[in-house]
């Protein structure tokens, strides 16, 4: 997991609590999703972890069909 040095300085970021809340979706979740790959998490020097708010929002977005 990247550190807080490989943080752009203007990245607009999430706590987990707002990314899973803008997800509707658990703590829980949200962490297997990290674990999965699924969406990016940053750690911060003291443990914790944030989230792109553009990773969160893409999330969102249905993806558009290849076809």
């Amino acid at each position: 997991m990247p550190s807080s040095d490989d943080i752009p300085p203007d990245e607009d970021l999430l706590t987990p609590d707002d990314a899973a809340r803008r997800l509707a979706i658990g703590i829980r979740t949200l962490n297997r999703w990290v674990a999965e790959g699924r969406v990016f998490a940053y750690r911060l020097p003291n443990g914790h972890r944030r989230f792109r708010r553009a990773d969160i929002e893409a999330l969102l977005t249905p993806e558009q069909s290849a076809s």
